[in-house]
């Protein structure tokens, strides 16, 4: 018997004496994944691993420990914000103050209408203008909504899925009007249509279309905007809407499969496109799992770009990822708790090495966030980022007996559902058998019994409540007249707007949608004339059709 061997079996006596005088809180620890937690971790939980075939160091293939050689040595995470309400002047005067308080990158989020395709003036945007995040109709507001920001300095990320393509035309359209070539602008487009099919509702199109639109994006990006992030593969609202960690991960990875397949099928080359793709995850409560998620899926993408799709650019193999704290676990309860919840996730994001992060603010159970309270999540990454020193080695937690466990375990029950979803025929197959939001639902049904049960504590709900005074925290409130101001906006525009141009443009545009032309180019050219979001969405839905979910779950 080998020291180690001795050593584990009178720690098993040990813990075996101690727990029958003090035992343990529960029978069994489990992540939100149901990976089951050992008392301890030893080097024989990972027995004979490869350094160089499964961690390698950082910046090497497969980039288990971060794809960047020094990471936050050279360069903290950019700290980004998700601001947007209102109308673009208010939006304008928030992203400015965050710029004052030191983010280095926008975020910006848009109202439901924009989100969707319609203007503010249609009947369907009715008691929606500006509530959730900016509202844009036509090129005008995203002037007014950049005015004084330099686009050649400011990295801006948009939330933007099925009109995306006329968000990203718009926007340089504005660079174009500041003197800003299209080679200087950086930013990203989230543009993940399937994970709307999926877990969020704000898709116009059926996912033939919708996957033309987004390959086209690829291709238009790839020869003009080549700094330009052309989509956000989005695990964030797949765990919003109650996967687990391990769901998230796979399929989000899954729908990135997908849409390199769709590239591959246009005819793009994968060492062309694939550099630009970048991710979107959420930082949940449990901290050392969503450590390992992030250190999993690096490694997951990696072979599967290069095994799976042959490329051979290293660049092609790498996850960048965007981080954001985890909405769906704010509470209403308590809300300065948040501050701490978003705390702890934020360090999960900056041990797993994101590239930007986006801290939640703490009353945004309740109403979108005031200044005050995004400030304080602003303030939240910059403790991180300048007072603890998280960022002073790179991967820190690589070594850990148990990280690595948990991030091989990770990976791969992961991999397991990418096989499911492969035997299906796909993720697009998977999603129309309904199979990825049954799992999304058996695993949102499962966590909120634990938390009914009080096997789940949330700290604030279902223990250690309080009387609380439902006044005690300002909120954020838009005012009515906001519609009504942004429909006259919307209203003089299209009176002083050259209306023959725009009927010319979005003529254009409906030929290229019938045909197999690029469409962006068609968009940049409508945009330009002012044509509004509205307009250009409902060409492309006479073409198109709108898509229907016809799944039972």
């Amino acid at each position: 018997m080998s020291r180690f061997d001795k050593l584990r079996k009178q720690y098993e006596a040990d813990a075996a004496t101690s727990t029958k005088r003090f035992p343990e809180r529960k029978e069994k620890f489990e992540t939100t994944s149901g990976i089951q937690q050992k008392r301890t971790y030893t080097p024989a939980d990972s027995p004979g691993i490869d350094y160089a075939d499964k961690l390698a160091f950082p910046g090497q293939y497969p980039y288990t420990r971060g794809v960047q050689p020094t990471l936050y040595r050279s360069r903290f995470w950019t700290m980004r914000q998700y601001a947007g309400f209102a109308t673009a002047e208010e939006s304008n005067e928030r992203y400015k103050y965050l710029l004052q308080q030191g983010t280095s990158g926008l975020s910006v989020a848009f109202d439901l209408p924009t989100q969707i395709g319609y203007d503010s003036d249609d009947p369907v945007a009715k008691g929606e203008v500006g509530k959730v995040g900016v509202a844009i109709d036509t090129l005008k507001d995203m002037e007014t909504l950049f005015d004084g920001i330099p686009l050649d300095k400011v990295s801006t990320s948009m939330t933007i899925n099925a009109t995306a393509g006329m968000l990203l035309a718009m926007y340089l359209a504005v660079a174009e009007k500041q003197g800003v070539g299209f080679d200087q602008v950086s930013g990203t487009i989230q543009n993940d249509i399937l994970k709307e099919y999926i877990a969020r509702g704000t898709y116009i199109y059926p996912p033939g279309p919708s996957l033309r639109i987004i390959s086209d994006i690829f291709e238009f990006c790839t020869d003009n905007v080549p700094k330009w992030n052309t989509i956000s593969i989005s695990g964030y609202h797949i765990r919003e809407a109650g996967s687990s960690a391990v769901q998230e991960v796979a399929f989000t990875l899954a729908d990135g499969i997908a849409y390199v397949e769709t590239a591959l099928n246009a005819g793009l080359d994968v060492d062309k496109f694939a550099p630009r793709l970048s991710f979107f995850f959420n930082a949940h409560n449990n901290f050392f799992e969503e450590i390992a998620k992030f250190r999993a899926a690096r490694r997951m993408w990696a072979k599967i770009m290069k095994e799976r799709f042959k490329a051979k650019n290293p660049k092609s193999m790498m996850l960048r990822f965007h981080t954001q704290t985890a909405g769906s676990t704010l509470t209403a309860q308590q809300p300065e708790n948040n501050i701490v919840r978003v705390t702890v996730q934020a360090m999960a994001a900056a041990l797993g090495g994101t590239q930007s992060l986006h801290t939640n603010s703490m009353d945004e159970a309740m109403a979108l966030p005031t200044e005050k309270s995004v400030r304080t999540a602003l303030r939240t990454q910059q403790i991180l980022a300048f007072e603890n020193g998280i960022g002073d080695v790179v991967d820190p937690m690589g070594g850990s007996w148990y990280v690595e466990s948990l991030t091989d375990q990770i990976e791969e029950k992961a991999s397991e559902y990418i096989k499911r979803i492969d035997d299906m025929g796909g993720m697009l197959k998977a999603i129309e058998m309904g199979f990825v939001q049954r799992e999304i639902q058996e695993s949102a049904y499962r966590y909120q019994k634990s938390i009914e049960s009080d096997e789940q504590t949330i700290v604030g709900v279902n223990k250690f409540q309080v009387e609380e005074n439902g006044g005690d925290v300002d909120l954020l409130r838009i005012k009515e007249e906001v519609e009504r101001n942004q429909v006259d906006k919307l209203h003089k525009l299209k009176a002083s707007r050259d209306n023959e141009a725009v009927r010319f443009r979005l003529g254009e545009l409906e030929k290229a949608a019938k045909g197999t032309e690029n469409l962006m180019p068609k968009i940049l050219e409508a945009v330009k004339v002012y044509a509004t979001l509205g307009e250009i969405s409902n060409i492309l839905r006479e073409v198109y059709g709108e898509y229907i979910e016809s799944v039972t779950l």
